[in-house]
Order: C-alpha cells, then structure tokens, then sequence
C-alpha cells in the first residue's frame, strides 16, 4: 500500500467540515465511527505510532498503546511503528546507548506480536526523505503556535536546561513528519496529546490549499482516542521509566514478584475497588484484571478480606501468567540479533521508499522537481 486514498469514511474533513479541529468532544464523537469503519474496512487505514528510545517498554505502556497496536494490525491495518531516535539527541544519557535502547524497542515489540511482514518498523534518522519534510512544514506554522504548543511550554517550564534546544521546540513539527510522511490517516492518541495531533491536521490542510491544485496531497489524519486505563506504578505515582516504579516487559518472573511485593498499599484489610479513595489498592486491581480479562470488582470480591498480601499474589501470579508468552517470544528474539538487525534494516528500507515517492510528490507540488 503506498498511498492512502480519501474516502467519506476514513476522512472526517471530507463528512463533516466541523472536523477540521480536534476538540476533545469532536475527537470523542468520532471515535466510535472510526472503530466501526476500522472493524469494516481495515484495509482503508494506514497507523502512524511509535515511541521514543529511553528505555525498555513496562505496564504501562502494553496496556496504554501497545495491545492497541497489536490489534489493529491482525485487524489488517497497516501499521508503522516509528522508533524516535532523533527525539533524545539531547538527553545525553540516553543518547550514549542509543543503539542498545533502539533494539531493546524492537525486542519489546517483536515480543508483544507486531508482526515485521505485516508491519513497518523504523528509526527517524534512518530516513532522511522523511526530515527533509521539515523545512516545508517549518514554513507553514509561526512561531506563536509552536509557543502555544501543551507539551512545549511544559517542556520550557519544567526543564532544567537555561534555554529548551530548537529540537524540542519545533517537535511538534517534527512530529506531524512522522505521521505524514507515510499519510498515515489514523494517529492512536491520548487526549492530551489532541494538541500535537490538531497542528498536523493544520500543516496537512494548509500544504493541500497551498500546494495542492485543487486536490489533497496529505489527509488529514484522525485521532483513534485511547481508552488506557491508568497504572500507577509502584510506588503509587504515574508508572514511569524514569521514576524507576515500573514492571518492564522484560522483567522476569521473579524480578517481577519482588516489584509487585514492595508495592504501595494501604492499612485496609479489606480489599476493594475505589480509584478515588484507595488509588494505589485500585492500581493494582486494576492491573490484575487486565491480565485476567475480568473487573476490577469481580478480582476485589474474590479476594475480599485476605488483605495486601492476597492482592500482591492474585497480580503477581495474574502478570506473571499473563507476560509468559511474550517473555518467551523475546527471549527466543534476544538471542538471534541477525534476525533483529534485519527486521530493522527491512523496515527502514520500507520506510524510505515509503517517505521517498512522498517527497517525490510534494516536490512537484511545490514546483521544486528539478
């Protein structure tokens, strides 16, 4: 599939001109129409997603995005999962192992299921089609959006730099490549992350009424909201891999045993599901029936007055059973790097021509196919 053809479906722009922005009611309104239109006509849906290499991938993130990605590939979506390694050229930490944190990505997803004959799995840097969509983008947006930008200005108010880099600056820029690119034309998001989503849909539009003769060059593409429940990690905050309270999916068996056993409780003996109330207890009901594809009420009744301990051992046995497969699946991966370099060598390859005929495009678009 090289391109993406508009239809009334998939495009929302095309069915309904108030969707040209993404208030969080419109994008919640839409969803339900975009799971029907996924379930009938997968085949019309290319996916956009992927992740930043910090660290090896936990709970969190599974539950989160990346069961999600699973299912709409064996849905027959097709799938790029991006491996962002240009975005943490500024944390140095990270960008030292930069090689070990990239495969350990394409290990956590390997293991998980995305299947690389299926789908497409590839770095930034390794596509440089791709970046020279930049400066085009970097020319239809101003500075004063990217200012009002949610995850730039958290960015400059909470970084401990004396100035934010040009990178983090313009990365919503960055970003809004990344999903065009490849006219991805169904982004899995957050709502929090509607902001980054609603400035690419405004690149993609403005390039189409600039550029486009009277056709779209880009879609416009839609938010698919996620559902992800919250996990608190355990030390009762947001599970995180820099807050070092995370279950990796690497972890193993016993590892994981002792995180779930030193995770925070209460003093109430008797175990129930109140997220408002007892958020840590919840959390790890929560995660417990998750694994067991059961409520959070139904695990808590069974438990009932057994206490924190019973809890830990219903998630500890819960997860263990439940990451047995994909441990193993990553183990088999780990030890054969051949497999792992060319899996990531044939997505990149992919991913070039991919980002290849579409700066092909928009360079005739421009006038600028010299």
């Amino acid at each position: 599939m090289n391109t993406i053809h508009q239809t009334p479906g998939p495009d929302a722009a095309a069915s309904d001109p108030s969707a040209d922005t993404l208030g969080t009611s419109a994008a919640q309104a839409r969803n339900a129409v975009l799971e029907e239109l996924v379930l009938k006509e997968p085949g019309q849906f290319r996916v956009l997603t992927g992740d930043r290499p910090t660290g090896r991938l936990h709970l969190g993130h599974y539950f989160g995005t990346l069961h999600n990605r699973v299912r709409l590939q064996d849905l027959g979506v097709e799938l790029f999962v991006i491996i962002a390694d240009y975005q943490v050229l500024t944390d140095r930490d990270v960008a030292d192992n930069l090689t070990g944190h990239v495969e350990e990505l394409v290990l956590d997803h390997l293991a998980i299921g995305v299947d690389p004959a299926r789908s497409t799995i590839f770095t930034h840097s390794a596509v440089p089609a791709l970046n020279q969509l930049m400066l085009p983008f970097l020319s239809l947006v101003s500075v004063a959006e990217l200012n009002r930008n949610p995850t730039v200005k958290d960015e400059i108010a909470h970084s401990r730099q004396s100035a934010v880099s040009g990178l983090m600056f313009t990365y919503p820029v960055h970003q809004a490549a990344d999903i065009l690119f490849c006219k991805a034309n169904l982004v899995p998001v957050g709502q929090d992350q509607l902001p980054h989503l609603e400035l690419t849909r405004t690149i993609a539009r403005r390039f189409n009424d600039r550029y486009g003769n009277g056709s779209a060059v880009f879609p416009q593409p839609d938010a698919l909201l996620s559902n992800a429940p919250l996990l608190l990690g355990t030390d009762g905050t947001k599970m995180s891999k820099s807050r070092g309270n995370a279950i990796t999916l690497a972890a193993d068996a016993d590892e994981t045993a002792r995180l779930i056993k030193g995770a925070k409780t209460d003093s109430e003996r008797h175990i129930t599901y109140d997220p408002a109330t007892r958020p840590e207890v919840s959390s790890l009901l929560l995660l417990a029936a998750l694994c067991l594809d059961r409520t959070p009420q139904q695990v808590a009744a069974d438990i009932d007055s057994a206490g924190a301990a019973a809890l830990k051992r219903t998630v500890t046995e819960a997860v263990n059973e439940y990451l047995a497969p994909m441990r193993a699946r990553r183990t088999e991966y780990a030890q054969d790097r051949t497999f792992l370099r060319r899996t990531l060598r044939e997505g990149n390859e992919r991913a070039r021509a991919t980002a290849d005929a579409t700066l092909t495009e928009v360079r005739a678009a421009m006038n600028s196919h010299y």
